[in-house]
């Protein structure tokens, strides 16, 4: 049964939007891509057309996302009638994301808009053997682009192996297209790093500073800022405050100076590519053996530096104080959130932990706070007279999940089957006239599949019995019994975890 829809009110004004989408793949020649869009657009449908262009939205962004400013504009602008037909130069122009598409195509059909290929102008993607037809070009677009996808990054691999460098180059280098005297216009630039005139020797001045062993990180970037220098993106090395406080922003010169690309190689954990193995194509600013010396350096001093206590507050977000609200020093009926503190946390002990509350003198001694929560937790039963409401509650919310309440959501799936029945169908009708080729035959056939056996598993779990599941809620009520005796074989942090399932908030009382 074909889907009813709710015809837009508003009678549209005649004539056409052109859409025109640059993929990633051809985002370095944008315009001969869509110049060539707008040459099949125009020859096959626009020049045997009586109706005018109203509107012409271009996009430069891949079509896996529908988050794209012409896209979006293109259909507020059907919303409102602006024009009566869409006409792009094929149908996963419109989106490698079939789905978001062809949801688009409907939404534009309920808006009294046409929607027409230049590739295929006679095709009407509201018919239901044409619709497979546009259905079928989504699949294939999406194969290119995985294909496309496993070129990239064949390319990219390839790169690498030769000592190339990939991606953004690092601070004191810049990309050089490389010279390709018989390069067509629409074949890809390839580039190369080199040491830049200007920044490279800010980072080799870098590079001395530490290699003397004389300056922290911080008085380095200080000795950087008083020359003036600055990080490629205008970031000072020192930010001067409105107070005359000075920052040193030295995090990413650390980063630099573990960056084994200034030394001239290429590294890269996850590929396996480890230091010292694979050799750049680029002029290193700094030798391995010199690169090397800064990181035992750096490691030196990090292995001196000391480490911050920091008490690990087992209530944290949890704990409330009961006070008057004239003056919390006093009992009442308000609650505050009381925060954690530490004094003296440079000391052997780590220093004592309080639960306090900001500007008065509140404070409660964690250590006494959380010795009683165990014995509290032991006071926590299960009502036996609300037992049997408890059961039912559960079995209800069970059934709701599994939608067992919900028959629609069964009607649904059995529709979805159906659907993909009749698809099935349709094609092979196509393919039995020669009108799709037994690859794409095939590759359909195995997306169906994949659809049937996700929608019939969901079938399954709705067809679960809700009894099946009473053995956990006997299980969960015997271990909120036992939940004094469970506590104190926890962890710390398991503690935290049970303490934030199972209660709201702490309250202490002055």
């Amino acid at each position: 049964m074909a889907r009813s829809r709710k015809k837009s009110t508003i009678t549209p004004a005649a004539g056409w939007a052109v859409y025109l989408r640059t993929s990633d793949e051809e985002a370095q020649n944008p315009e001969a891509s869509q110049a060539r869009q707008r040459y099949l657009i125009q020859k096959s449908v626009l020049d045997r057309s009586d109706l005018p262009v109203i509107d012409e939205y271009i996009d430069l962004l891949t079509g896996r996302t529908p988050r794209r400013i012409g896209y979006q504009r293109m259909l507020e602008d059907a919303r409102m009638g602006r024009f009566s037909h869409v006409i792009v130069e094929r149908a996963d122009r419109f989106g490698r994301n079939d789905t978001e598409a062809l949801r688009a195509i409907d939404e534009l059909d309920e808006f009294g808009v046409a929607v027409r290929f230049a590739n295929q102008p006679d095709l009407d993607p509201m018919s239901p053997d044409d619709r497979v037809i546009v259905a079928l070009s989504f699949t294939l677009a999406r194969r290119e682009s995985m294909m496309t996808s496993l070129r990239i990054k064949g390319a990219v691999d390839a790169k690498r192996e030769n000592g190339g460098y990939i991606g953004r180059a690092p601070d004191g280098y810049i990309s050089v297209e490389d010279e390709q005297p018989h390069r067509k216009t629409y074949a890809r630039r390839t580039h190369h790093i080199e040491p830049d005139p200007e920044r490279a020797p800010i980072w080799r001045l870098a590079w001395d500073l530490l290699l003397e062993d004389r300056l922290t990180l911080a008085e380095i970037a200080e000795e950087l800022h008083a020359r003036g220098y600055r990080y490629r993106s205008g970031r000072p090395f020192v930010e001067v405050k409105a107070n005359g406080k000075r920052k040193a922003n030295y995090n990413s010169m650390a980063y630099s100076f573990h960056n084994w690309a200034y030394a001239g190689w290429i590294v890269n954990e996850e590929l396996g590519i480890l230091p010292k193995t694979l050799r750049g194509d680029w002029e290193p600013l700094v030798t391995t053996e010199e690169f090397e010396q800064g990181l035992e350096i750096l490691a030196k001093r990090s292995r001196h530096k000391y480490a911050k206590r920091r008490h690990d507050y087992l209530l944290k977000k949890l704990i409330f104080l009961s006070a008057s609200p004239l003056d919390p020093t006093q009992p009442g009926d308000k609650l505050y959130r009381l925060t954690g503190s530490t004094s003296n946390p440079g000391r052997s002990g780590g220093g004592t932990a309080h639960y306090r509350l900001d500007r008065h003198p509140i404070h409660f001694l964690c250590s006494e706070v959380e010795s009683q929560l165990a014995s509290h937790l032991q006071q926590v039963q299960v009502d036996e007279a609300l037992m049997p409401l408890i059961r039912d509650y559960y079995i209800n919310e069970v059934a709701d999940k599994l939608g067992r309440l919900r028959p629609d959501e069964r009607t649904e799936i059995e529709r979805a089957l159906k659907q993909i029945d009749e698809e099935e169908a349709r094609v092979l009708r196509l393919y039995a006239a020669t009108m799709v080729t037994e690859e794409n035959w095939r590759n359909l056939w195995a997306e169906w599949q994949d659809k049937r056996h996700k929608l019939r598993s969901s079938l399954d779990l709705l067809d679960q019995k809700c009894e099946s599941y009473i053995d956990d809620l006997d299980e969960a009520l015997t271990i909120i019994a036992k939940l004094g005796i469970l506590y104190e074989t926890l962890s710390r942090s398991d503690q935290k975890e049970l303490l934030r399932n199972v209660v709201e908030r702490v309250v202490v009382n002055i």
